[in-house]
């Protein structure tokens, strides 16, 4: 089946954070490349799911089925060599509310966690506003490329750390862990007592050339101090329908995490996102591959034209997500002034680099999941206003 990603999908009075919140910042005609989903529309065998579960017209409460929870397996095992359990999977409203239940499961008010900045920025939200206290350990970046600071990870750790926060693939920088950086990072953490909370959510958003490493599967012991979170969201476009899926092989882990889910009330999925994923698992895994590819042309698209029209700006390789972080800095201006530009003179939504936190000054990350045709727009406007400059 062929897929047409360069349609250009209307988006406006939908109640899209994207695109209907773009008064906020100066206007309707302001290009929103901001926020992590795609101007795509879902695969239509996600769709025609949905559909039928709607005419069946009954709503009421429901629960992931056997069937739901074989379709994650069969996934796992498909794309990432993973072989889980269905007792391993854990539902839950999303990724980032599984990352505040972590956190309250596996650790006390002003316990230490550690985090790698820049870095997604609901991270250190999450662990502030639960009263844990926020330990970064900067990533490398050098040679167009991050890296982690293992060095400066293992001081951090010998002070005492309760719980690590890894972001794999890491959003914003882009870059997918090798296999022997995780396991370098499972050993410290292993050696410090350290839990690995791993959020893979951009798991299936893997560059060609690249491969994923599922963190619990690095080693025959890492699996059992590693609590994974995933979901088809970012994936097939389906963040508004609220479902992740926590996977936990040890049982205490496992059972401490369902006891803090049902004691925040949140046990029961959403029918329509259950509906969805399993739909997604199981049919459209043609749509994601076809998908991917359109990404690559769009990122090779993005780094010839700022290579060829806008050479003060530096487009850190990437390799998985469909996020490009693009690097100002060479033109020795404060990020309020980078950012009033993009908002009022080049009309572009951007995601501002200092809010992913220490190491993002200077940096813009730019959402490439949209029709080429928006792209070329942005760019356009963006060569405008900052080569005069």
């Amino acid at each position: 089946m062929e897929y047409n990603f360069g349609k250009t999908n209307t988006r406006e009075n939908s109640s899209s954070v994207k695109w209907d919140l773009r008064e906020t910042k100066g206007g309707n005609d302001i290009i929103p490349m901001w926020v992590a989903d795609m101007d795509f529309k879902s695969p239509v065998e996600v769709i025609d799911a949905l559909v039928r579960r709607a005419e069946h017209g009954i709503f009421g409460y429901t629960f992931p089925s056997d069937s739901y929870k074989q379709a994650v397996l069969d996934w796992m095992k498909k794309r990432h060599n993973w072989e889980i359990e269905k007792e391993w999977i854990i539902t839950t409203p999303g990724v980032v509310p599984a990352l505040s239940i972590a956190v309250n499961t596996y650790t006390n008010p002003g316990d230490k966690i550690v985090i790698q900045p820049p870095v997604y920025h609901p991270f250190k939200k999450i662990i502030e506003s639960n009263n844990r206290v926020v330990v970064e350990n900067r990533l490398i970046h050098q040679d167009n490329c991050y890296r982690m600071d293992f060095a400066n990870l293992e001081q951090v750790l010998k002070k005492g750390v309760q719980m690590l926060v890894l972001c794999s693939p890491h959003n914003p920088v882009g870059r997918v862990w090798r296999r022997e950086e995780l396991q370098q990072l499972v050993d410290l953490c292993d050696k410090y007592d350290t839990l690995i909370i791993s959020d893979e959510i951009h798991s299936d958003l893997i560059m060609p050339g690249y491969k994923h490493n599922v963190m619990a599967e690095i080693s025959p012991l890492a699996g059992n101090g590693i609590v994974t979170l995933t979901a088809a969201s970012k994936t097939f476009n389906l963040a508004g329908l609220s479902c992740s899926n926590v996977i936990i092989r040890e049982p205490a882990l496992r059972d401490a995490f369902q006891k803090t889910v049902n004691r925040f009330s949140i046990a029961l999925p959403n029918i329509f996102g259950l509906t969805a994923t399993e739909a997604a698992y199981r049919y459209c895994e043609g749509w994601l591959n076809s998908l991917l590819l359109y990404i690559q042309e769009n990122f090779n698209y993005l780094k010839n034209y700022i290579e060829e029209n806008l050479p003060k700006i530096n487009v850190t390789n990437l390799e998985g997500t469909y996020l490009a972080w693009l690097d100002f800095n060479e033109f020795g201006i404060s990020d309020k002034e980078i950012d009033e530009l993009l908002f009022k003179k080049a009309k572009i939504w951007l995601d501002n680099g200092p809010q992913f936190g220490t190491g993002g000054e200077g940096f813009q990350r730019i959402n490439l999941a949209c029709p080429r045709d928006i792209l070329s727009q942005a760019l356009s406007r963006l060569e405008t206003v900052f080569n005069s400059i």
